[in-house]
């Protein structure tokens, strides 16, 4: 073999060797950018799972509640009044009943109340909560202090009206939230307490409790006999543990 065909072919084989070489690298560089486009694909597409979690988690947390459950009544009634007397000393009893201080109903029962307070806003008028959800250690708490079946459900009997979560004891008041002339003060137990109004002399009271009980048999409540303030859900829900 001549130099001249040697020198030849190492040239070429050479040039061959560059080429690969630049082959190679042109590959590399190629797979980088591939890799990278891929990343960031991939990245995109996991902030938007990120993000439908997210949406989905809102989405159930404000799923709307079963009839059933337990709520928060100002949560979906805000402009209503809440001021739960056993709450405190100033009831009957002289003497705290219960820990809370926000009323819970059960969910049906507040969507026909939602309709009370709609009906009575556009007359000028709001409703005030005196109780709602009673714990049964508070009725039987209630039942040490006055066991008189007329005024205090005896807690023998089992779980009845205010510990089902469908029972309020109810006001109306001014739309602002002040006192209208109403027959008697909460858990008055004479007989002026009643459903019987003749015994009011007070027109003004009268006819005030009357809306009351209107808009309130419209929507879905019967009330006691006994006392002008007690309403209770038609659909009587079945008892349930729950703490506020």
């Amino acid at each position: 073999m001549n130099s001249k065909f040697i020198k030849t072919f190492a040239v070429i084989v050479i040039i061959a060797a560059g080429m690969t070489a630049c082959g190679q690298k042109k590959n590399v560089t190629t797979d980088d950018v591939s890799e990278k486009e891929m990343a960031n694909i991939q990245e995109t597409a996991a902030q938007e799972v990120t993000a439908q979690e997210i949406i989905t988690q809102e989405i159930t947390i404000e799923k709307e509640p079963e009839d059933d459950e337990y709520v928060l009544v100002n949560k979906y009634i805000p402009d209503i009044y809440v001021e739960l007397m056993y709450a405190t000393d100033n009831n009957f009893t002289g003497v705290r009943i219960y820990g809370f201080t926000d009323a819970y109903l059960r969910y049906g029962t507040v969507k026909k109340l939602a309709n009370v307070q709609k009906e009575l806003k556009e007359q000028g008028y709001s409703l005030k909560i005196w109780d709602a959800y009673r714990p049964f250690e508070a009725q039987q708490k209630l039942w040490e202090v006055y066991p008189d079946p007329n005024y205090v459900a005896n807690p023998a009997d089992g779980m009845k009206k205010h510990n089902l979560g469908g029972t309020v004891d109810i006001t109306m008041v001014a739309a602002d939230g002040s006192i209208i002339p109403m027959p008697t003060e909460f858990d008055d137990f004479s007989l002026k307490a009643d459903r019987n109004y003749s015994d009011i002399d007070n027109e003004e009271a009268v006819n005030n409790v009357m809306i009351l009980q209107n808009a309130m048999e419209n929507n879905g409540f019967t009330g006691y006999q006994g006392e002008w303030w007690d309403y209770s859900d038609t659909v009587e829900y079945e008892a349930v543990d729950f703490e506020p």
